[in-house]
């Protein structure tokens, strides 16, 4: 292979293979932050006591993180299935009408801009390889090497969620009780904007874009969390 393009190929980088495991760390990282925060700032804003903090703030970071990993695996374990029932329906129809596959599989290339006689080359071609593997990714849009796991996704999911869970946590083990609740909703934005810009990054997305997306939802949310909470100390 030729130098330039060897490095071509090395150097161009795509994102979408992250798509998977960056969406579900970035989500549970996010509602980690937003939701633990939110809950700290509205205990806060009824009940001064460190104490009382902590054990909301605890058992928020406890229940979102097995909520989250429940969540995932759930709804990877439907794809995952899904995916298993499709690959089962095509190794059928190779089986039973290996004749018609073939030919769909060369309509699909024409449709992508062949020439008839090259679709066919193509799909007489390919059809020597793995049949199965072949229709599962031009026919199904499978990869067969990248099922969906949902333990994977499940483990992502509560790790990110209790990683972005414990900053609020730890603001309010070094606050003190004046500053608890603004260091708390500063230190949460600050993190969200981290958060969004790193996701954004990594998944080749305008970061700026991003950053301000999640800055703005959060900031709504902690301001709603600590009016909720002034209002029912007020009326408890």
């Amino acid at each position: 292979m030729h130098r330039s393009l060897r490095d071509h190929l090395v150097s161009e980088r795509h994102h979408g293979g992250r798509g998977a495991w960056l969406r579900a760390a970035v989500l549970g990282a996010n509602d980690g932050l937003i939701s633990t925060a939110s809950l700290i700032v509205g205990v806060a804003a009824a009940d001064s006591s460190r104490t009382a903090i902590l054990v909301a703030g605890v058992a928020g970071l406890t229940a979102g993180a097995l909520s989250m990993a429940a969540g995932e695996y759930v709804s990877v374990s439907s794809q995952r299935d899904t995916e298993r029932a499709d690959l089962e329906i095509e190794k059928r129809e190779l089986a039973t009408a290996p004749d018609a596959e073939y030919a769909e599989l060369a309509m699909i290339y024409r449709k992508r801009g062949l020439s008839p006689e090259l679709a066919e080359q193509v799909a007489a071609e390919l059809s020597q390889q793995d049949r199965l593997r072949v229709h599962a990714r031009d026919e199904l849009g499978i990869d067969i090497d990248a099922l969906a796991n949902p333990i994977q996704a499940g483990l992502v999911s509560a790790a990110s969620f209790v990683a972005g869970a414990v900053i609020p946590i730890m603001v309010v083990l070094v606050a003190s009780e004046g500053l608890r609740v603004v260091m708390t909703m500063a230190v949460a934005m600050l993190g969200l904007v981290v958060l969004g810009g790193v996701g954004a990054h990594l998944g080749g997305a305008p970061v700026g874009r991003a950053s301000l997306r999640v800055l703005v939802g959060g900031a709504l949310a902690l301001v709603i969390s600590l009016g909720i909470g002034r209002l029912t100390g007020t009326a408890l």
